[in-house]
């Protein structure tokens, strides 16, 4: 673990975010990047930031993006924001508005 990186609180349901996290486990940075920029989901947003943001404190430390590769990253579930929503016969539904805690770790290529 060279370098670290992590959005917490984020709007978006975590098996949402695992499946494009499987797609980046192991990549090296200019290949995520590029994997995110192509694909079309509302995640690649989320962790295309915290990407960027790991790079940035990799660059601090001394390393350029094409020394980088993703160790780990994962998608932990975050509070849920329980609601209710209005449902026949007077009765109410809840609804579970899911959030997200994405956990980057970069470390060299050798």
């Amino acid at each position: 673990m060279i370098v670290k990186a992590q959005g917490k609180f984020l709007r978006i349901s975590p098996n949402k975010v695992r499946r494009l996290i499987n797609l980046l486990r192991g990549k090296d940075i200019i290949n995520a990047q590029a994997i995110l920029k192509n694909t079309n989901y509302r995640s690649c947003e989320f962790l295309t930031k915290i990407l960027n943001s790991a790079v940035a404190n990799g660059k601090v430390k001394g390393f350029g993006p094409e020394q980088l590769f993703i160790s780990k990253i994962s998608c932990d579930n975050g509070p849920i924001w329980k609601r209710f929503k209005a449902a026949a016969f007077g009765r109410a539904t809840p609804i579970k508005k899911r959030t997200s805690h994405i956990k980057v770790e970069l470390d060299i290529r050798s």
